[in-house]
């Protein structure tokens, strides 16, 4: 008697459940992905702010002053904290001295490329944290934290 050879492959109601399964997986988890990869690039912005906040301490030290040197020179933070992320690649915060006195400032990281939207993140001398969560242009009630 002879043996008879099975088919070999799928068929094709096996593919499509497959796809499915597959397409049903990516649709839950590429929103989580994204919402991780937006927490994770505000996170890297608020280190830098916190080292741009250090360095207007540094500044203040050495000036007695937030706003200039003692030669009248404005200040301005140094280029490698001015982005963020720091390392390569796409940046997606611009860092400003958004506001400084002789016994004040307010550092402001913008989003900007794949964060626009995401809202500002603001420190001051103070170390007071504050977030636009709502993206509304301003700090609100309940935005007065850099927690999620």
């Amino acid at each position: 008697m002879e043996a008879k050879k099975s088919a070999a492959g799928f068929s094709l109601l096996e593919l499509t459940i497959a796809v499915v399964i597959v397409g049903i997986i990516t649709s839950i988890a590429y929103p989580s992905y994204q919402n991780h990869m937006t927490s994770a690039r505000r996170t890297d912005a608020q280190s830098v702010l916190m080292e741009a906040a250090q360095f207007m301490e540094r500044f203040y030290t050495e000036n007695n002053r937030y706003d200039q040197d003692t030669g009248g020179t404005a200040v301005a933070l140094p280029a490698e904290l001015t982005e963020a992320p720091r390392d390569a690649g796409t940046k997606a915060y611009d860092i400003t001295v958004q506001a400084s006195a002789a016994s004040t400032f307010t550092l402001r990281a913008t989003p900007k490329n794949m964060q626009a939207g995401d809202g500002f993140i603001e420190i001051t001398n103070t170390f007071a944290k504050a977030w636009d969560r709502n993206n509304s242009g301003a700090i609100t009630a309940g935005e007065n934290s850099w927690a999620d």
